[in-house]
């Protein structure tokens, strides 16, 4: 499949503080995903979106530290701890991957840095059809991953051509 050779060769070659909202490049837009480039983490590729229960989240590369990124903010997260590190696992329709989110603020808002390099994480996000968040209490977190795939796919093009 020609997503998952792309999506295999952009996770080896590209965790970093993540930007501000004013410093991304926006590339465009595939459904709700905005396409955009963060130069704070070596021009790396991701997807933005915002949803109804107020989560803001972007799948990215880090192309400096050779792993992509969830990273997820939500306005009722207060109790987080910048730079602590949460237990969490992310279930893509069934399929779990556990991970380990560390604790931060963007513009104010509460949210959570996931670090990964699993191409079949990322391959379920783009084929799948919801992705939720647990911790230690429950899910803290559920999104609609329509357009993922197109989108994901215009990151990666993104991607190779940052050089």
């Amino acid at each position: 499949m020609r997503f998952h050779k792309m999506a295999a060769v952009v996770l080896a070659a590209g965790i970093a503080m993540p930007a501000t909202a004013q410093d991304l490049v926006s590339l465009g837009q595939v459904g709700v995903w905005d396409i955009l480039v963060d130069p704070t983490i070596g021009n790396g590729c991701l997807i933005n979106a915002v949803f109804e229960d107020g989560s803001d989240v972007r799948i990215g590369f880090d192309p400096d530290g050779g792993t992509g990124y969830l990273l997820a903010m939500n306005e009722a997260w207060q109790g987080i701890e910048e730079g602590k590190s949460y237990p969490i696992q992310m279930d893509v329709d069934g399929e779990l991957y556990d991970g380990v989110a560390v604790g931060l603020y963007i513009d104010g808002m509460p949210g959570v840095d996931i670090p990964f390099d699993s191409v079949d994480f990322l391959m379920d996000v783009a084929m799948r059809q919801t992705l939720t968040l647990i911790n230690e209490s429950g899910p803290v977190m559920s999104i609609d991953l329509t357009d993922s795939a197109a989108a994901l796919e215009e990151a990666i093009i993104c991607q190779q051509n940052q050089g």
